[in-house]
């Protein structure tokens, strides 16, 4: 008896891992104010509603603060006893960046839905919408840490599911509804891809670590060389769904339209940093010795999915119900064939961390000036219900403050000065794909930009124009003024020094 208990001891030991909590306090932070949220809503009468929603933009602010102290290194927890080098859980500086941006992009998104709830007069139930945002959102803080495949499959659910809840949460609303089933059976089709995927690769190498898969998926006995093959295509092809790439983007209109306009913003910017992050580490990380099949795989992608993407937005009507949403709904598609380059350009490239910081600083650069837009979209659209295109003729006249932060940030978006900062990332994208050798795909962003030019000026031009009648005064309440003013404090700033962005291009991946 006691011999066994001897041999039970070191096994138990085996099985305990220490969990660094500052490591882990971004996500846990956020999740934890999510749930207090929930409850809290229970015990506070209506006319008091509105302190959760800065209650969550505190805990949305003290997340961001807390990875300041990740700075000083890197910093792994939940590592096998055996192996201490092996973690499902790592912050290094791709982890924190992308944290940033999931975070940064959280709170902006909490700062216009302080607006937008208040506005909805009851018409969105706030205890869940603040529980739901804020469990999104500690899902998408987790997801670049993962360093497993279940991990990561975690977090990609956890930040997924209750978006499809924020987009259909409009009780009575046919088009909210209609939107989020479409961004559902999407996500399910895509997740359940990813799962089969993942299982073969599982079954193919006999672990879940990323590293260990890079290492084993080399050496796979020939048996299994064909599991291992379709794993690596099937899980490629469910993150292809998350990253809204063509032909998978068949959801992105509808439900930019159909969700309330602050999580259109959060999908448009958080929910492509999840896929993104995930899609770098499963073929980056996970699978480099794949490059021969996710670099073509890739590559085509991103050519398909910035051409869908701009002729799109250019084909959007001005007249048209709903026209700016979404014109903002097939850019942000056209941005995510740009986003697609340089990770396709790593399969290629002798340096492939480079690669994948270029996507890094690229998403940096369109979080920023995109959730502008779609902070000024939010002015507009609370006294022009069906946000129109035509609806901004002659903003400058009404509000010319907003109007030219919103041309500023669609050159951002275009790539044109003053907005340098989205010049600057044009550059260090297509540098990525020459450098790479795929010259063909940098004609083909060549020619996307010249197209995305067309009608980023022609909504920058309807700002200027003389107004229709007499021009619709705009009131900014202070959340959305603060919305507006970060956004474009962080656009002017970087576009004043676009080198900054440069330290964001060593990852820390390797």
């Amino acid at each position: 008896m006691s011999s066994l208990a001897s041999m039970a001891q070191p096994m138990a030991a085996n099985l305990v891992q220490s969990v660094d909590w500052l490591a882990i306090a971004p996500p846990t932070i956020a999740a934890v104010v999510g749930l207090v949220a929930l409850v809290a809503d229970l015990f506070i009468g209506d006319h008091k509603k509105a302190l959760l929603g800065w209650l969550s933009v505190a805990g949305l602010a003290a997340s961001t603060a807390m990875l300041l102290p990740l700075l000083d290194g890197d910093r792994a927890t939940f590592c096998l006893t055996g192996a201490p080098d092996v973690c499902s859980y790592t912050a290094d500086r791709f982890t924190l960046v992308l944290q940033l941006l999931v975070l940064g992009g959280a709170l902006l998104t909490a700062l216009l839905s302080v607006t937008a709830l208040k506005d909805a007069d009851k018409g969105l139930p706030e205890g869940e919408y603040w529980f739901l945002l804020l469990s999104s959102a500690a899902g998408a803080a987790l997801l670049p840490a993962s360093r497993d495949l279940a991990t990561l499959i975690v977090a990609l659910e956890v930040a997924s599911l209750p978006a499809f809840a924020l987009v259909g949460l409009r009780h009575g609303d046919r088009k909210s509804s209609e939107a989020a089933l479409k961004f559902f059976l999407s996500s399910v089709t895509a997740t359940a891809v990813s799962l089969m995927g993942i299982s073969f690769v599982y079954a193919s190498t006999g672990t879940l670590y990323l590293t260990q898969i890079a290492d084993r998926i080399q050496n796979v006995d020939g048996q299994l060389h064909t599991l291992a093959q379709t794993g690596v295509v099937l899980t490629l092809v469910g993150f292809a769904f998350k990253t809204a790439a063509v032909p998978f983007h068949f959801w992105v209109p509808d439900t930019y339209v159909g969700a309330p306009l602050p999580i259109a913003a959060y999908l448009s910017v958080v929910g492509k940093a999840v896929g993104f992050s995930g899609l770098i580490l499963v073929t980056v990380v996970a699978l480099p010795s794949y490059a021969d099949v996710w670099g073509p795989a890739l590559a085509a992608l991103a050519a398909l999915t910035m051409t869908v993407g701009n002729v799109g937005a250019l084909r959007q009507q001005a007249t048209r119900a709903y026209s700016a949403v979404r014109l903002l709904a097939w850019s942000s598609v056209g941005q995510a064939g740009y986003l697609l380059v340089p990770i396709a350009a790593a399969a290629y490239s002798d340096d492939a961390e480079r690669s994948v910081g270029s996507t890094v600083a690229y998403a940096l650069m369109y979080a920023a000036v995109n959730l502008g837009a779609f902070a000024v979209a939010a002015l507009v659209g609370r006294t022009r219900a069906l946000n129109r295109l035509t609806d901004y003729r002659g903003l400058y006249a009404s509000n010319p403050l907003a109007a030219l932060l919103l041309a500023f940030f669609l050159l951002c978006l275009a790539g044109l000065p003053p907005g340098i900062i989205g010049l600057f990332a044009k550059v260090t994208v297509f540098s990525a794909a020459v450098d790479a050798g795929l010259g063909w795909l940098a004609v083909v962003m060549a020619a996307n930009v010249v197209i995305a030019l067309f009608y980023y000026l022609q909504w920058t031009a309807l700002l200027f124009r003389a107004p229709e009648g007499e021009p619709a005064r705009h009131r900014i309440p202070a959340p959305l003024t603060a919305a507006i003013a970060l956004t474009g404090v962080l656009g002017i700033a970087l576009s004043g020094a676009p080198q900054l962005i440069l330290r964001f291009t060593d990852t820390g991946l390797f």
